[in-house]
């Protein structure tokens, strides 16, 4: 089986009250599972510049991506495995609410509490907990 990598990214971004800005997915993989907002890096296309694209897609909100937090590796179909890399992101309009769009079903802020009671996608609690963005 061919193994190959796909660049992705991720958003975190966090609200005045400390919320977290996440997305429930519309396809696959993991759908109806919530996760940070992001997407596959386009050809010719900065992982900065991604992150913006993809939050303003499926959130409506326009962020700014900020340093790299951290990266995950996940398997896809095919033998694929994407990387995603994770930026923290302030949001160029505070008091943003978001819009679900493009593959998102829906799109919300979150505190740590709620987001540990939805279905999340696998591995972005530990993630999460990992680069202490959750207490």
């Amino acid at each position: 089986m061919d193994l190959r990598r796909v660049l992705c990214v991720g958003a975190v971004v966090r609200d005045e009250e400390h919320r977290l800005l996440v997305v429930r997915r519309g396809r696959p993989p993991d759908v109806g599972r919530w996760s940070l907002p992001g997407g596959r890096v386009e050809p010719g296309e900065s992982a900065p510049a991604a992150v913006a694209r993809e939050v303003a897609e499926e959130t409506g909100l326009s962020v700014v991506a900020g340093r790299l937090l951290g990266s995950v590796e996940r398997p896809g179909p095919g033998g694929i495995t994407y990387l995603i890399l994770d930026y923290v992101c302030t949001t160029a309009t505070p008091g943003g609410a978001p819009r679900a769009g493009d593959d998102a079903a829906d799109a919300r802020w979150v505190s740590p509490a709620e987001l540990a009671a939805l279905p999340t996608t696998p591995g972005l609690l530990e993630a999460l907990r990992g680069w202490n963005i959750l207490a």
